[in-house]
C-alpha cells in the first residue's frame, strides 16, 4: 500500500473526519467537519480537500450518501499520526491506576495473562488477546510419584530454572509408594538436566532394545513417564481471550456472517496466533488493519498489540481485536500501558 504525504491542511481535515466517524458511525459531511471548526475554511474548500482525498484512496462515499468515511488507507494515516505524536500521554495516569489494581506480582503467570485479556476487554469493550509465551525446551529439574487411588498418581515436576508443575495422571494398575519413588529415583538419576520430550524417547528406546532382559523397575519407570513426562502446551503456542461476545454489540447487520468466521477463527487459533507472532519481535505498538493482517475474516476488523517481555526478552504478545471503527485514541495507549505494566509484574516473578 502506498501511503501519500498529506499537507498539514488535508491530515487535520482527515483526523476530524476520522474521529467524527468513529464517534457516530456515519458517513460524515462537509456540514459536519466545517461545524467542527476543525478548519476555518468555508465548506466549499472543505468539499474539495473532501474530493482531492477521495480520489487518493483515504476516504470513499458509501452508497449514495453525501458524507464519506475512511478507507483502509485512511485508517493507516490515522494511525500513524496518532503513533507520532504520542497524543495519550497527558492521559495515562488513570488507566494506569486501573491496570495496576488489576496486574499485582503475587498471582501466577497463568492468572497474570487472564486478567491482562480480561483488562484489555474491559477498558476498551472489545476482544483482549494474551498469547501465551511458548518455551522452546522444558528441561527436567526433579520429579516425584505419589499415589493416590484407583490407579491414579501425583506427578510433582520441578522444570526449568524452579518452575513447579503439579499434574494428575491415570495409570492402567496401582502402583506401590516404593515403586513409584524407585521409578522416580531412576529417572532423576539418568535423566535430570535432559528435555521432557527427550526423555520419553531414550526412555522407549530402552524398552526396544532392553525388553528381553529390562527389569520391572525400568519397566514401572517407563510406563509412568510415558503419561507424567508429556509436553506442556505452553510449548505449541496458545492464548487466552475475553470479550468476545463485546464484538456482537459493535456489528453491522450487514457483516453478521464475518463476525460469525472471526468467531470461528478465535476457536481455532492458529491464524490469530500466526498474526501475534508477527508482533513480538516489534519495537512498541503494532496495529493491523483490515486487510493489512492477511487473514480474510480481518477485513473489517483491526488488531492492535504490543509485545511484552521478561529478563530474556520479548516472549509474547497481547492484543485488542475489533472492528476498523474502533477508538485508536483509546486502545492504541491502553495496549501500550498493559504490555509494559504485565512486563514489570512478569520481571518480578
Amino acid at each position: 500500500m502506498s501511503i501519500p504525504d498529506l499537507n498539514e491542511r488535508k491530515q487535520t481535515l482527515l483526523m476530524a473526519l476520522v474521529n467524527r466517524h468513529i464517534r457516530d458511525g456515519l458517513p460524515v459531511g462537509s456540514k459536519a467537519i466545517a461545524e467542527s471548526g476543525a478548519l476555518q475554511v468555508s465548506s466549499a474548500t472543505i468539499r474539495n480537500i473532501m474530493a482531492e482525498l477521495e480520489g487518493m484512496g483515504v476516504l470513499t462515499s458509501p452508497h449514495t450518501s453525501a458524507g464519506r468515511v475512511p478507507t483502509e488507507l485512511g485508517y493507516r494515516l490515522y494511525v500513524d499520526a496518532l503513533l507520532k505524536t504520542s497524543a495519550w500521554d497527558a492521559d495515562s495516569k488513570p488507566l494506569k491506576q486501573d491496570l495496576h489494581e488489576l496486574l499485582q506480582p503475587n498471582q501466577s503467570p497463568q492468572e497474570l495473562f487472564n486478567r491482562a485479556s480480561h483488562a484489555l476487554a474491559e477498558l476498551t469493550h472489545m476482544a483482549g488477546v494474551v498469547a501465551i509465551p511458548k518455551r522452546e525446551v522444558t528441561t527436567l529439574r526433579q520429579v516425584e510419584f505419589l499415589p493416590l487411588s484407583e490407579g491414579r498418581v501425583l506427578v510433582v515436576l520441578v522444570v526449568n530454572r524452579a518452575e513447579v508443575q503439579n499434574r494428575i495422571i491415570h495409570l492402567e494398575r496401582d502402583y506401590a509408594e516404593h515403586e513409584l519413588r524407585e521409578a522416580a529415583n531412576y529417572i532423576n538419576h539418568h535423566y535430570a538436566g535432559c528435555r521432557l520430550s527427550d526423555i520419553r524417547t531414550h526412555m522407549l528406546q530402552a524398552l526396544r532394545t532392553e525388553r528381553v532382559h529390562m527389569s520391572q523397575l525400568l519397566q514401572t519407570s517407563i510406563n509412568v513417564a510415558e503419561k507424567a513426562l508429556v509436553q506442556d502446551d505452553a510449548e505449541t503456542g496458545d492464548y487466552v481471550v475475553s470479550g468476545e461476545t463485546n464484538l456482537l454489540g459493535m456489528a453491522e447487520s450487514d457483516n453478521m456472517a464475518q463476525m460469525r468466521e472471526l468467531f470461528q477463527a478465535f476457536s481455532r487459533k492458529y491464524d490469530i496466533l500466526h498474526l501475534l507472532e508477527r508482533s513480538v519481535k516489534a519495537d512498541g505498538v503494532q496495529i493491523f488493519i483490515g486487510r493489512e493482517a492477511g487473514i480474510q475474516v480481518f477485513e473489517d476488523y483491526s488488531l492492535v498489540s504490543s509485545p511484552y517481555t521478561t529478563d530474556d526478552g520479548a516472549v509474547g504478545v497481547l492484543a485488542v481485536v475489533g472492528p476498523t471503527r474502533m477508538n485508536y485514541e483509546k486502545v492504541i495507549p491502553t495496549v501500550d500501558l498493559t504490555a509494559k505494566l504485565l512486563s514489570a509484574v512478569l520481571g518480578k516473578l
